[in-house]
């Protein structure tokens, strides 16, 4: 079960980012492997802490190499803590937890990353395995690029 927890400082205000990673409908722009995003919901919620939130649902579609795939994610948008979560509720894995945190240091932000997935498919999953370090850096490489192309480069 492939797990990555990353902690990164990146020259950008934490609203910044997380609205950038909030706003999935445009992940088929940047993001390697995504080929859609089709919401399916959007509504306003509470968090635990009792927090206004935004919850939506949506189908994400994923490509990877000979491999196509849509799953169904719950995803709570708290602005006021700069947190998201991502709640898996159907498609091709067995489980997936991710997260995200923001929070401002200094002229910078800490983005805080958390994902942990396994797919029902054998041979997904090995192929998945093997490559999946290589797929996370390309994954934070592409939301630091998009930061760049929407905010302008900044130096860290």
């Amino acid at each position: 079960m492939p797990k990555h927890h990353e902690r990164k400082t990146l020259p950008y205000k934490a609203d910044q980012m997380y609205d950038l990673v909030a706003a999935m409908d445009l992940y088929p722009e940047f993001l390697p492997w995504c080929t859609g995003v089709r919401i399916r919901s959007r509504e306003d919620g509470k968090t635990p802490e009792g927090l206004p939130c935004e919850i939506v649902t949506a189908d994400v579609s994923i490509r990877f190499k000979m491999f196509r795939e849509t799953f169904t994610s719950r995803d709570t948008l708290d602005k006021v803590s700069r947190t998201i979560i991502i709640e898996y509720l159907d498609g091709p894995f067995k489980h997936l937890e991710n997260r995200w945190h923001f929070e401002e240091d200094g002229d910078a932000c800490l983005v805080d990353f958390f994902i942990d997935f396994e797919f029902r498919s054998r041979p997904l999953q090995m192929l998945i395995g093997s490559l999946f370090e290589h797929a996370m850096d390309r994954l934070m490489t592409a939301f630091e690029a998009r930061a760049a192309e929407i905010y302008g480069k900044k130096d860290a």
